[in-house]
């Protein structure tokens, strides 16, 4: 097969050739076409994986019942397809046309049925399952951040529980037992994770916390996981670039792999208000971008997710397009590091 790259067509190695028709489509404008993550080829089947043998895989993960405020996060998956601006896929800083050197396909979504969240997280982690147990870095798409539990469960089970640490960007622990009497609401899904023991308490590093919430008692559990943070007023004092270099270091540290974690609420809400609970004083998009970029290219990432974008709330496509970028400098830094790996083994 070759790979449209913006007018230049290189070789993609033994990838299945597409029908001409089902390339034109991906090729089209971004508001034309099959609305597929970065205009990617679209997978439906787990025997489709094995023929293509992507490094990457996107999913979407629609489910938002979990939810306490404002809901329409289930729109997310469809909207960082549709709505995304297309700028292009050649990394002006890296300097590197992401997809000559990274398989990325397209494969759906979890099928998800509302209200029912047991049968919903099962399909979730069975979908990442088919992803992770091949190999292949799933990046989800939420949904509200009660998808990371399953979705956390299938990459812990892959890589092995206990050796895989996650850095996770929020305005909000995500670390309540129950909330407003939900196990597995989107505050719970990082207690849910530790307690399964997919990821330890010790292997968490959270980024940008701020505001009012949780409480002191949960608080309290955290310090007794060992689980680490860097609040927002930190990053205040000390500067984005000396905190990143204690988060990366924090999370690499006794793990084999890197899982990011995602909710756009970390960003604040000028940036970001399509989504479910904002809270302002938060990152603005500069430097959340090259802090995920950092991670991407100084650690050895095995997954991501992004969550609680809620089309709904969002204006002028402000928070697509801001969550989108964060998937697009994840793969730029994967697709650098293993064009940088074949150079050195050529």
């Amino acid at each position: 097969m070759t790979q449209e790259t913006r007018g230049e067509r290189t070789t993609a190695g033994d990838r299945p050739a597409l029908p001409s028709g089902m390339q034109a489509q991906l090729d089209a404008s971004s508001y034309m076409g099959v609305p597929t993550f970065g205009r990617r080829p679209h997978l439906t089947e787990p025997e489709q994986l094995d023929e293509w043998r992507p490094d990457v895989a996107v999913i979407g993960a629609p489910w938002d019942d979990s939810t306490t405020n404002r809901p329409g996060a289930r729109f997310g998956p469809r909207a960082l397809r549709a709505n995304a601006y297309d700028a292009g896929s050649y990394h002006l800083d890296l300097e590197i046309e992401i997809f000559d050197h990274l398989n990325v396909v397209d494969y759906g979504d979890a099928l998800v049925l509302p209200g029912m969240w047991e049968l919903s997280r099962d399909a979730i982690r069975r979908r990442i399952s088919e992803v992770v147990n091949r190999g292949i870095i799933p990046v989800v798409i939420g949904g509200d951040h009660s998808v990371t539990w399953p979705s956390g469960m299938a990459v812990g089970a892959h890589h092995g529980h206990g050796r895989i640490g996650m850095i996770h960007f929020d305005a909000h622990a995500d670390t309540a037992d129950v909330l407003r009497g939900n196990l597995a609401s989107h505050g719970t899904p990082m207690r849910r994770l530790i307690e399964s023991g997919a990821i330890a308490g010790r292997d968490f590093v959270q980024v940008r916390l701020r505001g009012y919430w949780p409480p002191a008692d949960v608080q309290e559990w955290m310090r007794e996981q060992g689980m680490r943070h860097h609040t927002m007023q930190e990053i205040w004092e000390r500067g984005i670039n000396a905190v990143m270099d204690d988060v990366i270091a924090e999370a690499i540290d006794g793990t084999d792999g890197i899982y990011i974690s995602i909710d756009i609420d970390v960003l604040d809400p000028g940036f970001a208000p399509g989504t479910g609970t904002p809270e302002p004083g938060g990152f603005a998009p500069a430097d959340l971008l090259r802090a995920v970029r950092r991670i991407a290219l100084e650690t050895n990432v095995v997954a991501l997710d992004v969550t609680e974008v809620s089309p709904p709330y969002d204006h002028a496509d402000l928070t697509v397009n801001n969550a989108h970028r964060l998937i697009w400098e994840t793969l730029a830094g994967l697709a650098f590091n293993k064009h940088a790996k074949a150079r050195l083994t050529s």
